[in-house]
């Protein structure tokens, strides 16, 4: 049976664990029978009761959580992720990372595994694709008229063409295509440790011409119990500082091929 790990870094997400492990039970009964679910918790630091929650809520779910002793940021958390995955995924299985605030709807993984059906090997969900939206208090409305202009400058900076969304956490990955990655950048896939991750995530993938789709998805910040973790200038300067690391990832994927 294809395994499929469901990978969420959290950083002092307690008030948000109890309604994210719901979905976690309801996504294991709608599978079951066609893949065996593992899901990997990374905590960035948390010092609330994230991890104690989670802990409780598992139940008898398959659940790993991987610890940073302090606050490194999401970018470091999924590094540490895919170093776990390089260590138990095989080429045959799946790999679906989540925000660990709700925003990410598990509904959707049902049409992202469709669409691998058709060939593709990442599949990223997109509030930007038709049929999709950003649902968002009037309070945050700069954010995000803010966060479209950044999305659409990084993608020109970058020179990352034919994608609508660069920066979500909510992806399928084949795990040979991660595999692949892996090879060429190292197990932990990612250097970058904060929002810009996503990004540096998009960028890499598109340097290995791997097969990439998206689907519609509405982000519902309504449905998130807190404030968000991104800290929108320091994450915009991280948008930037990519560019210079653009060469140096491109004589990585060089050097793989001599």
């Amino acid at each position: 049976m294809e395994r499929l790990f469901i990978m969420v870094p959290v950083f002092n997400e307690a008030l948000n664990i109890a309604t994210l492990f719901e979905a976690f039970v309801k996504l294991r009964a709608e599978l079951e029978g066609r893949f065996s679910l593992q899901y990997v918790l990374i905590d960035d630091g948390s010092d609330d009761e994230t991890v104690v929650t989670a802990r409780q809520k598992a139940g008898d779910l398959d659940l790993v959580i991987l610890n940073h002793r302090e606050n490194i940021g999401p970018g470091a958390a999924f590094a540490t992720g895919f170093a776990y995955l390089a260590q138990n995924m095989r080429e045959q299985d799946w790999i679906i990372t989540m925000e660990g605030d709700n925003t990410s709807r598990y509904e959707l993984i049902k049409q992202m595994l469709t669409r691998s059906q058709e060939g593709f090997d990442i599949v990223l969900a997109s509030p930007y694709m038709y049929g999709g939206g950003i649902k968002i208090n009037d309070n945050h409305f700069l954010r995000k008229v803010l966060s479209i202009g950044a999305n659409l400058v990084v993608k020109d900076l970058l020179g990352i063409q034919g994608i609508l969304t660069v920066s979500s956490f909510f992806r399928l990955y084949r795990a040979k295509a991660l595999i692949n990655m892996q090879r060429v950048f190292g197990p932990r896939v990612l250097e970058r440790t904060g929002f810009e991750s996503m990004v540096e995530m998009v960028m890499k993938i598109t340097m290995l011409k791997i097969s990439l789709s998206e689907v519609a998805m509405e982000l519902d910040s309504s449905l998130r119990k807190g404030k968000s973790k991104m800290k929108f200038l320091r994450t915009i300067k991280g948008y930037l500082v990519l560019w210079h690391y653009k060469k140096k990832w491109m004589k990585k994927l060089e050097n793989s091929k001599l």
